[in-house]
């Protein structure tokens, strides 16, 4: 598996150093050794998806995940996503009650987010692969590493975009982020555990739309029913 050549001309020019470097190359080989010898998610042409789908340049709202779903026919590369026709997980099912709530807008019939990602939307796990039923399994392994890369590649390079962080461990990357140039947007994570902690009532859809129009970009049509 070559993982580098997988990755957009556009992230490839952005991230060069670190797909150059030793960590990705020793991340490389371990992810092509757990999907030779186990089942992996998502699959392995959907390991960049959200880089795919959402280009660097038209990247202005990151939502921040940590590892792909780890059930069968569930992750597709896209935080928070699943493919169109698989049940909602209930994270995402808490994320389109807060949407509804947020914008007054019905539940999407749909749990596929790819339309809010080819808006700008960079739908970003921080681990970008795991082992079937076996969450965690591929953390700590280099993909941290390249997702902070990420992080502080778009706000060092960019502008006015907007950081959603919902639960504790996506909040800790506040850090790699200038804060004077760019929205954080924080909460409780959408979970079951947690979203009533904060989540909900959060209204991160408005305040990231208020936030683009302010600085003169288009805003983000959340409903996915219309795309």
């Amino acid at each position: 598996m070559n993982l580098k050549s997988q990755l957009t001309d556009d992230w490839k020019k952005v991230l060069s150093e670190e797909i150059e470097s030793d960590y990705f190359a020793r991340l490389t080989e371990f992810v092509s050794e757990e999907y030779r010898k186990e089942t992996c998610f998502p699959r392995e042409k959907f390991i960049f998806n959200a880089f795919e789908t959402c280009s660097f340049e038209n990247t202005k709202v990151v939502i921040l995940g940590q590892d792909p779903y780890h059930g069968d026919g569930q992750a597709h590369g896209l935080s928070f996503s699943v493919p169109d026709g698989v049940k909602f997980p209930p994270s995402l099912r808490n994320i389109y009650k807060e949407l509804s709530s947020d914008l007054t807008i019905q539940v999407p019939f749909q749990g596929n987010l790819i339309g809010w990602a080819k808006q700008g939307v960079l739908l970003l796990n921080t681990t970008l692969t795991v082992r079937k039923s076996t969450p965690g399994s591929h953390q700590k392994k280099g993909w941290e590493i390249f997702t902070d890369s990420v992080i502080k590649t778009i706000s060092d390079a960019k502008s006015s975009v907007v950081f959603i962080l919902w639960g504790k461990f996506a909040e800790q990357k506040a850090t790699l982020i200038d804060e004077s140039k760019h929205l954080i947007i924080t909460s409780a994570h959408p979970s079951p555990f947690s979203a009533h902690r904060g989540f909900f009532g959060s209204k991160p859809f408005s305040k990231t739309n208020d936030y683009l129009e302010k600085k003169g970009k288009a805003k983000i049509d959340w409903n996915l029913d219309n795309l």
